[in-house]
């Protein structure tokens, strides 16, 4: 009898561990459909999106460069100097410039290895949702809650990396409205809004960025780029 119980308990589980496997990848796949769908983002090489970032009054302008899955290049104006950072080599090396008033040299220098593991993230500007377990990332359904009164799936994903990243997806739209993760070695959130179709793609075009060191910063799209030409040599490290 005893035995019959524990069978009961293990089939009971393995269809609650099916269910929510389940459960996971249709969420995923709403949330990959309300993006444009699979074949649309997989069809995007390259991306620049050109942004503002809204600082204690000033305004920070952006662009970001990407060759998806290979390389990255973002290149802020600061006060007349360029902050510019670059992910080379399927994200293996990244170089940066910082300008003297931010501690820096002005000088191109290796990018440290933990920042380094945080900018990689950019080489896949859909996140690690899509494709997830060709990417050999984890995700795990942490249950149904409230982001800003709406509903939302939260999902727990944990990278190849080893990146762990809370994603909240809207229940109703599916399209991602705030992530949780390490900032700088301290924990932060991004809230995504103001969605915009690009060709056919969602693109959060309001970005609230919040962490203990930065505060609270908002960041703004200006014009997304689908697929353009892009020079391979902005991704090199200068020679000093």
């Amino acid at each position: 009898m005893k035995t019959n119980h524990i069978l009961a308990a293990a089939v009971a589980l393995l269809v609650s561990v099916s269910a929510s496997a389940q459960t996971v990848d249709e969420i995923v796949d709403k949330h990959i459909a309300a993006m444009g769908g699979a074949d649309k983002l997989k069809g995007v090489t390259s991306l620049i999106t050109e942004r503002s970032l809204s600082v204690q009054g000033m305004e920070i302008p952006t662009i970001t460069t990407v060759v998806v899955g290979k390389s990255m290049r973002s290149e802020s104006t600061i006060m007349g100097n360029s902050m510019i950072q670059v992910v080379d080599g399927s994200g293996s090396t990244g170089w940066m410039i910082k300008p003297a008033m931010m501690q820096g040299t002005g000088e191109p220098e290796d990018m440290p290895a933990d920042q380094l593991k945080q900018q990689v993230g950019q080489l896949d500007p859909f996140g690690p949702l899509m494709n997830y377990k060709d990417k050999g990332n984890k995700v795990e359904l942490v249950g149904k809650e409230k982001v800003d009164g709406k509903d939302a799936y939260h999902l727990k994903v944990t990278t190849k990396e080893g990146n762990a990243i809370d994603e909240y997806l809207d229940a109703t739209t599916y399209l991602l409205s705030k992530i949780k993760t390490s900032m700088g070695g301290q924990d932060g959130e991004i809230a995504f809004s103001d969605y915009k179709d690009v060709d056919g793609i969602k693109f959060a075009n309001t970005m609230e960025i919040a962490n203990p060191q930065m505060g609270t910063l908002t960041m703004t799209t200006n014009k997304t780029r689908i697929n353009p030409q892009i020079d391979a040599s902005i991704f090199k490290k200068p020679a000093k």
